[in-house]
């Protein structure tokens, strides 16, 4: 996949107004070309401002998370495929990722399979009902966004590397719960350092704390980029 270290780095609008969300990216000025617009923003007119993000270049992570019945996944694909984002997320069932595939056409949307939140570890999916251990469900939904058609998954860095040989050299693997070292893990279970997330086979990382609350976001974010570059150097 070739891609630059500097459009690996996903940064999330984790904040509750666009206003925030606009001190952010003004504060990363050019360092960051990628952003994620979650539910928290997404309902506080983030998706307007993933309009105006993608009018001005940049790329811009849906992070959705649908699930719902068949028709509605799909038409609603169809509207977010419209706005021009890069990725979608989907929960990785398959009955709603292959609704997703025909609902996004011939658009340049990416689709996500969400594989198993990095907030849950095995004693979580027990509490939810499942018989797998973390490792096990991944490995499934991986295997099934692939058979769905999907353009990547999202999955904890700690299974990124054999995720690889599940969904093959080109679908992506994006890995949330990237944690430089010396950071606080905060609700995160699953969690891995940079460096480690890229050489583990991660295509794209999404940091989110680490930056946001950082006293010099730009030189954060920078020094998550060139990590990224270092790893990469040593993974080729």
């Amino acid at each position: 996949m070739s891609l630059s270290p500097r459009d690996r780095l996903i940064v999330p609008l984790d904040v509750p107004s666009v206003d925030e969300a606009r001190a952010i990216i003004a504060d990363l000025g050019e360092t960051v070309s990628f952003y994620k617009i979650g539910y928290q923003l997404g309902y506080a007119g983030g998706f307007d401002l993933a309009r105006e993000l993608i009018a001005e270049g940049k790329d811009v992570f849906m992070d959705l998370k649908l699930l719902d019945i068949d028709n509605t996944i799909e038409k609603g694909v169809a509207s977010i495929s419209a706005m021009g984002a890069k990725f979608l997320t989907i929960h990785a069932y398959p009955k709603a990722m292959r609704s997703a595939v025909a609902g996004k056409g011939n658009s340049r949307l990416n689709l996500l399979g969400v594989t198993v939140l990095t907030s849950m570890d095995d004693a979580d999916l027990v509490d939810a009902g499942y018989r797998f251990t973390a490792t096990e469900l991944v490995a499934k939904r991986a295997a099934d966004a692939r058979a769905a058609g999907m353009d990547g998954i999202v999955c904890s860095a700690q299974e990124a590397e054999a995720m690889r040989s599940i969904v093959g050299p080109d679908m992506a693997i994006v890995t949330p719960g990237i944690r430089p070292d010396g950071s606080d893990v905060g609700d995160q279970k699953r969690v891995m350092t940079p460096k480690r997330a890229i050489a583990a086979g991660a295509d794209y990382l999404v940091v989110g704390r680490p930056i946001l609350a950082a006293d010099n976001r730009k030189a954060m974010a920078a020094q998550i980029i060139d990590d990224i570059s270092a790893a990469l150097a040593e993974r080729a």
